[in-house]
């Protein structure tokens, strides 16, 4: 039986509520105010955290892929994305704030040592790692060097590459979610059942970060094990935007999280025991006592 992790005043683990999280990402389109709609959608929706993305863009990506050829709302090169989608400090202090109030944890996926170190100064208690960075061991290290619980996503990685990340971050404060990287995810391709495979390999908390359209398979990851459920969230899933169209808007996520709490309740502690409420019934229809 895998152990528990404490992030910030929640314990997420075995016996424990799914710790919920809205995955902003890049949802917000470069736009604070926007950001902030979706920190509000996320706490009326009764989610645990929100989480989104940071990268030192020039240290990420090499010149000649700044350079190449794309349009969007920034300009006509990637670069011009991908320097529109960063938010600058001032813009994290707002979101920091923004879900101080609503009483959110935050936490963004870092892509490089200089992000990881400007997130930690806003002290998140967890850092996100993508599965893009698992195969990155000095990141990896990195980030352990400022003692925060990790959330490590496992998509797109061998076995082999899962074990040498858990090798290099050690086991302590370790959470691992399970996940298809592909935005949306095919539903045969979900392989839920590497949940407990995972959880059993590792004897650690396992999560799962979901991809797919509609709500079904990540209701059913609690079902199976799982800790930790982050999906994305956007406002309205025709915006433009890469991550939208595998996201969930707010009506949509306020059903997930009820969704997990009506599944945290029947699931019950496996205990097979006659309940008064069956009472009655069992008195009238058994013939033999």
């Amino acid at each position: 039986m895998s152990g528990q992790v404490r992030i910030g005043d929640r314990l997420v683990g075995p016996g424990e509520p799914a710790y919920v999280i809205a995955e902003i990402g890049i949802n917000h389109n470069g736009d604070v105010e926007l950001a902030r709609a979706l920190v509000e959608a996320a706490a009326r929706a009764g989610a645990d955290a929100v989480k989104l993305q940071k990268r030192t863009v020039d240290v990420v990506y090499s010149p000649d892929e700044l350079q190449r050829a794309r349009d969007s709302p920034f300009g006509s090169t990637n670069g011009d994305l991908k320097y529109g989608l960063e938010f600058d400090e001032n813009s994290y202090r707002s979101i920091a704030e923004w879900c101080a109030a609503q009483r959110l944890h935050w936490s963004a996926s870092c892509w490089d040592e200089a992000s990881v170190d400007f997130v930690a100064a806003f002290d998140p208690p967890w850092f996100k790692v993508s599965s893009a960075s698992l195969t990155d061991t000095e990141l990896l290290r990195h980030h352990r060097r400022y003692g925060k619980p990790i959330i490590l996503s496992t998509g797109m990685s061998t076995i082999e590459e899962i074990d040498t990340a858990v090798e290099a971050l050690g086991t302590d404060d370790l959470i691992l979610m399970h996940t298809t990287s592909t935005y949306p995810s095919a539903i045969d391709e979900l392989n839920l059942r590497t949940i407990s495979m995972l959880e059993d390999r590792y004897g650690i908390p396992v999560g799962y970060s979901g991809h797919e359209v509609g709500l079904a398979p990540s209701v059913a990851a609690v079902a199976l094990g799982a800790c930790v459920v982050e999906r994305h969230i956007t406002l309205d899933r025709a915006m433009w935007g890469s991550d939208q169209a595998a996201s969930v808007e707010p009506q949509g996520f306020e059903r997930l999280v009820r969704d997990i709490r009506v599944v945290e309740r029947a699931l019950g502690d496996g205990v097979k025991r006659v309940y008064e409420s069956e009472l009655e019934v069992r008195e009238k229809l058994r013939r033999v006592p």
